[in-house]
């Protein structure tokens, strides 16, 4: 068993002034070393323009445009570099898996990746310049794996493919447009047709109504579905599936096997979290182990986290915090059953 955590980030403030502080959070740390260390060994597969992705920002998220120059300026790269590592525009789209459950008022998914790209951070920030505030852990600083707003609008997406990318916005900053953008699931629909696509990915989504909706995006389409599972491929536009689905149907059809699970989210935790259900994996050397889970709970402002499998979450009270009360926890802590390297507390490769 490997033992890590993730950072809890808080901040109530300007885009500008939250990125400046996660680019002095940055500075000398094991997660920038990985990620600038990653590009001795490869190229990367894109090109990213700065004027060009500038004009999409501010047309889609200019707050976040302005907390990606806070990054700039704290670390003192050029916007070039930014972009191509924590700007989740036109840059590369990885391998990955997760299941989702959307029941009865709550959100409930198992994020499915390569320990390499975990960052170990969860964030929550209420911006003073316009945008929702949002709970949720963080992809590549600036995106958001999955997460709650202040109107009580969830969020959790799964991989699809990656095929024949498009030039737009890849899965973790797509996830956090919608969250600051959006108060509920028609506002987040309407968004999804018009923002542009990266890859083909489902967005999970649940808002304080009730209304959810599974949407099929990607770069050559969107579809608005209902289905409260969701796995690694698509319903609709069958075309974008990869050819190998066995892992994904057979994790489908282990949470459709439960549907009491639809309706207690203790119970759908457990299905999701507790190994040997048929939904948790373990395939991190294929870019498809569980590394966390989580849940949120709209009407009550609440979320779950826990890092692992077998373990009950942490709750969050976003609720209190969005009235002022910050959280005195720090961090939270597990483990998982592999011993590759995560992005925050490993040094992956070189010196």
């Amino acid at each position: 068993m490997k033992e890590i955590h993730s950072d809890i980030v808080q901040f109530r403030g300007t885009h500008y002034d939250f990125g400046a502080l996660q680019g002095g959070r940055l500075r000398d740390s094991l997660t920038l070393h990985n990620r600038q260390s990653s590009w001795r060994i490869r190229k990367p597969r894109f090109r990213i323009d700065a004027g060009e992705a500038e004009t999409v920002f501010r047309t889609f998220a200019p707050g976040v445009w302005e907390e990606l120059r806070g990054l700039r300026d704290a670390l003192g790269f050029p916007m070039e570099e930014v972009l191509r590592d924590f700007g989740g525009y036109r840059s590369e789209i990885p391998r990955a898996g997760c299941s989702t459950i959307t029941g009865d008022r709550f959100i409930a998914r198992n994020y499915d990746f390569h320990p390499n790209t975990y960052e170990g951070l969860y964030t929550v920030f209420q911006p003073s310049d316009g945008g929702q505030a949002v709970i949720g852990p963080a992809q590549r600083i600036t995106g958001r794996m999955d997460g709650l707003n202040e109107s009580g609008l969830a969020m959790a997406y799964n991989f699809t493919n990656r095929k024949k990318p498009g030039d737009g916005f890849v899965c973790w900053m797509v996830g956090r447009i919608l969250l600051e953008a959006c108060t509920d699931v028609d506002d987040a629909v309407r968004l999804l047709h018009e923002l542009p696509h990266r890859g083909s990915f489902s967005y999970n989504l649940l808002d304080k109504g009730g209304s959810r909706a599974l949407v099929e995006a990607g770069p050559r389409g969107v579809t608005v579905r209902q289905s409260p599972y969701c796995s690694n491929h698509f319903e609709v536009q069958t075309g974008e599936n990869r050819n190998y689905l066995k892992d994904s149907v057979e994790r489908l059809e282990a949470m459709e096997s439960e549907p009491a699970a639809l309706s207690d989210a203790q119970a759908a935790w457990h299905l999701l979290n507790d190994r040997g259900r048929g939904v948790f994996a373990d395939n991190y050397k294929s870019w498809a182990g569980t590394i966390h889970t989580s849940a949120y709970f709209p009407d009550t402002l609440t979320a779950w986290f826990a890092l692992g499998g077998d373990t009950g979450p942490v709750a969050f009270d976003f609720g209190r915090w969005l009235d002022g009360e910050d959280f005195e926890r720090e961090t939270v802590n597990g483990s998982v059953d592999t011993d590759i390297g995560f992005a925050n507390t490993d040094r992956l490769r070189g010196k």
